[in-house]
């Protein structure tokens, strides 16, 4: 038992600094874990972008999400370019314990995002895509859809119970900007197709200066990671940002799903969260399609996805 603690401070001790490591059988590996390409082994091809590289008028048409449960979600735009964004997985090291049951299904997509280089938003390697942007900052342009990536920093409040942050400081790091190690950067993803523009949050603070405030703009859907242990943030902080950007939509996300996530994770539902909004529907499947005209009576109206989620 105390070889398998000792190993265990020594991997977050390292994690806190930065540093990438291993841990097996409750010590650390001689040599640190290094992160392999895993494209060559891919079944599918680009043959998909090759016809949507030919260019023409965009068609009209809804935008469609699809809910991998966590803050995985695949927008599909109206010419049918796919972009999954931060797939999930366990942490590799073990140090952070059973999050996910299962693998994030094998899925081929497009485009592949993450937000940040944390386990649960990185799992890249699960994916079959033409194209990888992690962590982009800057504006992508591809078919019928404009991506801004735009940096800031990851929550580091840990407003609920479980103080997670404190194990970056046991180990003699900073957490907080400008001196955080560099797995707590965030980017925010601002996708603009089909005359929307949806939000991907990630884990990012609540409270970033005014010129990322501006660089979001006008924001038609919002994805939050607000859920009932406030993990992330708070029920006060998100309702805040949603009072701030005035969203049509707003889609709540890392929170305890069954058949996603295991209360391992010590992560709870949103559904007093959601309980507590004036204008919420609780949504039977994990898809849904949006277009300008279906969201435009809404204000901040909240679509709930609940434990439906994809699971391949």
């Amino acid at each position: 038992m105390t070889h398998d603690i000792e190993g265990r401070r020594g991997f977050l001790k390292l994690a806190a600094a930065g540093a990438s490591a291993a841990v097996a059988g409750g010590g650390l590996l001689a040599s640190p874990a290094s992160a392999q390409s895993v494209a060559w082994k891919q079944a599918g091809n680009n043959n998909h972008v090759l016809d949507l590289q030919k260019g023409g008028t965009p068609p009209a048409g809804p935008v469609t999400i699809d809910y991998f449960g966590h803050t995985a979600f695949r927008v599909t735009t109206p010419a049918g370019l796919t972009l999954l964004f931060d797939p999930w997985r366990n942490d590799p090291s073990g140090a952070w314990g059973l999050w996910f049951p299962k693998e994030f299904p094998k899925v081929k997509v497009d485009v592949g995002l993450s937000t940040h280089a944390h386990f649960d938003h990185d799992a890249l390697d699960r994916l079959e895509a033409t194209t990888l942007l992690d962590r982009l900052v800057g504006t992508w342009n591809f078919a019928d859809v404009t991506i801004t990536g735009i940096a800031d920093k990851h929550a580091t409040d840990a407003p609920g119970w479980y103080k997670w942050i404190d194990a970056v400081k046991e180990f003699g790091a900073d957490p907080y900007p400008p001196n955080n190690p560099g797995h707590l950067d965030n980017v925010s993803y601002v996708v603009e197709t089909g005359g929307l523009r949806i939000l991907i949050w990630g884990d990012n603070r609540h409270n970033p200066p005014d010129d990322v405030w501006t660089r979001w703009g006008r924001i038609d859907v919002l994805t939050l990671p607000v859920d009932g242990s406030q993990h992330i943030l708070s029920y006060e902080q998100g309702n805040a940002v949603i009072d701030r950007l005035k969203p049509k939509v707003v889609i709540p996300t890392h929170y305890l799903a069954a058949g996603v996530s295991s209360t391992l994770s010590t992560l709870q539902t949103a559904d007093a969260w959601v309980d507590s909004q004036t204008a919420k529907t609780r949504l039977d499947k994990p898809t849904l399609t949006l277009d300008p005209a279906s969201v435009a009576g809404f204000d901040r109206q909240f679509l709930y996805f609940g434990a439906n989620a994809l699971h391949g």
